[in-house]
């Protein structure tokens, strides 16, 4: 499926081909596990991004030989740093200001050495060891695959029971007022499971390190990143697939680059500081930032690509965005770092010793999440990266036969193991975390996954070091979505769901029903209403549960002000209702201007 396997993306060979309408499912492939041998994830601008894109009479035209360099001085202003890019042989392809980091391009082979000699200039490292294509003077925009439907209906999936996923969406499915970025190869943005959740606004391609926010230049140059977007959000809309977190935008920031598929730091940078300036709640990054799976902080080249995604990674940060990232597939342990006979990918690799200094950008970058990939079970999978201190928590990516299933472009579904895709369930555990308390910044967010994750014990395999409770293959272990949303319990009893969107105009009365047959007897005293409305003004909404005798149970009246939406699960003494019968949510609009939606709504006895 990848003809770039040995590149970045955190994903293993194995991987099922996509399905069309037949729902014909491929057998897997074979498992490769050498670190290099996966390939990373990937993602136009408002004017609220605080980039600041060189001036165009700075940029010069494409020639053979064009290197990209980061050059880092002081945050705040680059104009400095600029003019002694252009003053020394380069030129200015983007700048960051905010962290005082400029994306500058070379054909002179003396650049980086004679600009690290620049007042003002603090380092200056190449990021590639292959020339800049000439694509990133003129991109091309990806293509715009037709789409196939599907016959499929939405199942409980291996790896959503896993997480306890469809329990958690008994609390909530998630607000549309979380966006999560996925840094990946695009994201099909037309599929019918991704369309109702993705965020085009905030969409953009940071390919070669500078924002193009042309309409369609975030999408799918591979099938990676569409994949990952539907593991995370794809809707709950009675098709397909859902995602961990099926109420939540989307926002597509393609960082890798056509053809090669390669995420450059300049990409990777550009990217974080797309999410922190988009109000991004929560990146998923499964990838590694190429050309060096591990970056060396005594090689200048590596040391500055290290600060530069370092800088933008606190940016986002700063902005109220956690980043979370895949461990990679080598089955390597990132605590006890010795050899790399990878890198450089995007040339000749070179066989290098390593010490623990030496690190996977951005996997184990300070405050990013790293996660572990689990099999069907829990059980490490064979290819995961691991190490005790380094793998914060684990969730599944699958193996051998049984893979992750989720979208990918044109309308099609498919099957992917790799840590790539486990980090998509942690973000989207994340997600719904965010969702249900939004005042959660990135420190808190990451100490709760942490709490809620299920200890999970190291089998026996000596190189799994630690305790039950935190260990170098699990870290401090599963990710549990029903306990990361504030349930304790599995919900019990019997189920029922209406999926149909009833429009809420102004001023206005209406009604979505549920006829509830086959439950003995009398509703319970603890009745669950799940709630799903999408509104942009709710303090103008009275919410009511009305029973099969008329009764009704005021759920929400008129409270939260300018908020959007009412994502949530009530409790309702209805034990003196008949269960049996026509249950209705009715929503009533008082006032004028701010209309919505009933999304979804749900009972359970």
């Amino acid at each position: 499926m990848f003809s770039h396997i040995s590149s970045r993306l955190r994903l293993s060979a194995i991987t099922i081909a996509a399905l069309g309408a037949t729902m014909a499912l491929a057998a897997p492939a074979g498992l490769a596990h050498a670190a290099p041998t996966t390939t990373p994830e990937p993602s136009s601008a408002s004017a609220r991004t605080a980039t600041v894109a060189a001036p165009a009479t700075t940029t010069a035209a494409w020639a053979a030989g064009t290197r990209a360099y980061l050059v880092i001085t002081a945050p705040g202003d680059t104009s400095l740093a600029r003019n002694a890019v252009v003053n020394n042989g380069g030129s200015v392809f983007a700048s960051y200001d905010a962290i005082g980091v400029v994306v500058a391009h070379s054909t002179s082979a003396a650049f980086a050495s004679t600009l690290r000699s620049v007042s003002g200039v603090q380092q200056v490292g190449a990021t590639r060891t292959s020339d800049v294509p000439a694509d990133a003077y003129n991109p091309a925009l990806p293509a715009n695959p037709s789409q196939s439907t599907t016959t499929l209906n939405e199942s409980n999936r291996w790896d959503m029971t896993q997480i306890k996923a469809d329990q958690a969406w008994a609390v909530t499915t998630g607000s549309a007022s979380v966006k999560v970025g996925v840094l990946d190869t695009g994201v099909d943005d037309q599929h019918q499971d991704i369309a109702p959740n993705f965020d085009a606004a905030d969409s953009v391609s940071c390919a070669y390190g500078k924002a193009d926010t042309r309409s369609g230049a975030w999408r799918d140059v591979d099938t990676h990143g569409t994949h990952v977007a539907g593991t995370i959000a794809a809707a709950k809309n009675g098709k397909g697939v859902i995602g961990v977190a099926p109420g939540v935008k989307i926002a597509s920031v393609r960082i890798a680059e056509p053809n090669s598929t390669l995420f450059f730091a300049e990409n990777t940078v550009c990217g974080f500081m797309w999410a922190g300036d988009h109000g991004f709640k929560v990146t998923n990054n499964s990838y590694y930032t190429d050309p060096w799976q591990f970056n060396c902080p005594d090689n200048l080249d590596q040391a500055a690509i290290i600060e530069g995604v370092r800088r933008a990674q606190a940016y986002a940060e700063g902005k109220g965005s956690l980043q979370v990232a895949a461990a990679g597939n080598s089955n390597y342990d990132l605590a006890n770092k010795t050899t790399d006979s990878s890198s450089p990918n995007d040339s000749t690799p070179v066989y290098r010793t390593l010490t623990n200094d030496c690190v996977d950008i951005p996997t184990e970058l300070p405050g990013v999440v790293t996660v572990a990939a689990m099999g069907n079970g829990n059980v490490k999978a064979s290819y995961s990266n691991f190490g005790n201190g380094v793998i914060d928590v684990a969730a599944p990516g699958g193996d051998g036969s049984s893979g992750v299933y989720s979208t990918l472009p044109g309308g099609k579904y498919g099957t992917k193991n790799g840590t790539s895709m486990a980090s998509p369930h942690v973000a989207g555990v994340a997600a719904l975390m965010a969702s249900v308390d939004p005042t959660l910044t990135p420190a808190d967010i990451r100490a709760r996954l942490n709490t809620q994750a299920n200890d999970t014990a190291c089998p026996s395999d000596s190189r799994c070091k630690g305790t039950t409770a935190k260990n170098g293959f699990f870290g401090e272990g599963q990710v549990d979505a029903l306990k990361a949303v504030g349930g304790s319990t599995p919900p019990s009893g019997a189920y029922f769901e209406n999926l149909t969107d009833v429009a809420i105009s102004d001023n206005t009365t209406v009604e979505s029903a549920i006829t509830v047959t086959g439950v003995t007897g009398n509703a319970p005293a603890a009745l669950k209403v799940g709630v799903d409305i999408k509104h942009t003004y709710i303090g103008d909404l009275k919410v009511d549960l009305v029973a099969p005798d008329g009764s009704v149970y005021t759920l929400h009246n008129r409270t939260g002000g300018s908020a959007d939406d009412i994502v949530r699960t009530y409790t309702v003494n209805a034990s003196s209702e008949t269960a049996n019968g026509v249950w209705k949510l009715r929503v009533n609009d008082n006032a004028r201007q701010d209309t919505g939606r009933i999304d979804a709504w749900n009972l359970t006895f």
